[in-house]
């Protein structure tokens, strides 16, 4: 399962994912926003990240304006590694290195073409397992 949270910033790119992960076939969680009204970015990314940390879902989405603030949010949560991407490379590299469980978007940053193709490389990456990277995890855990 996949949490999804966005504010006002990402909401039509969001609505973009989720036809997309429906497509896909893949089942997600929408935590809101429920529309392009301005709302609070702070609230759907602690909301998206209570739901990893407590296994309700596996991996997240997260979409603001930049997709800084939303990130910066949900990385509060002790086990949550949010990683802000803007190209498939990016995507690729986090969760390889990182085995980050949120991706970070900015819906005024990347459009959806690329936005798409960004969720994709994130899903469908696994994490590498080797044992630099899962040391250096350790590492920001403690």
């Amino acid at each position: 399962m996949i949490a999804l949270g966005c504010d006002h910033g990402g909401y039509e790119l969001m609505q973009e994912v989720k036809k997309h992960l429906e497509e896909r076939g893949l089942e997600y969680k929408d935590f809101g926003c429920t529309g392009p009204e301005s709302v609070d970015y702070p609230v759907y990314g602690k909301k998206v990240a209570q739901a990893i940390v407590d296994g309700e879902c596996e991996k997240g989405i997260l979409i603001c304006g930049t997709g800084i603030g939303i990130s910066i949010t949900a990385n509060k949560f002790k086990g949550i590694r949010a990683a802000l991407c803007t190209d498939c490379f990016t995507a690729e590299a986090t969760r390889l290195h990182n085995d980050a469980n949120i991706l970070a978007m900015g819906g005024r940053v990347v459009g959806p073409g690329l936005a798409l193709k960004i969720v994709d490389t994130f899903l469908d990456t696994p994490f590498s397992g080797d044992e630099r990277h899962i040391r250096r995890i350790n590492m920001i855990e403690d």
